[in-house]
């Protein structure tokens, strides 16, 4: 059975949706004490685990800017789950930061976010 894209490529309305399978962190950024330049972690999720590695992405609040940062990697295991397997809920946190729902990234990280998501899901 072929397994349907969560997006259909080349529609308008596909850059417009909010994506499924991620989680997003914040850490509150450099200015915050044990924050860091790598202010907000995305964790792709969802059943393109198939590859054998899960993939995350770590960017500033300007991640396009020429002095931004954006640095994507992948692990043999989920980085955001605890030993139990769960992440946390939103609003709660890990060592990653405060989970956060999609609409508080800014706009410039939601744009690396969606483009990365569509490349993993079509």
């Amino acid at each position: 059975m072929k397994r349907q894209p969560v997006w259909t490529a080349g529609t308008a309305t596909a850059w417009m949706k909010i994506p499924k399978h991620v989680r997003i962190y914040d850490n509150g950024g450099s200015s915050v004490l044990g924050g860091t330049v790598d202010r907000y972690t995305v964790v792709f999720t969802g059943r393109y685990r198939g590859k054998g590695y899960f993939q995350y992405v770590g960017m500033s609040g300007a991640p396009r800017h020429p002095q931004g940062f954006c640095q994507h990697g992948e692990h043999r295991t989920q980085i955001d789950v605890n030993r139990w397997g769960w992440a946390p809920a939103m609003g709660r946190r890990c060592h990653l930061g405060k989970r956060i729902p999609f609409e508080q990234l800014p706009i410039d990280c939601q744009r690396v976010v969606k483009i990365d998501y569509h490349k993993i899901w079509n």
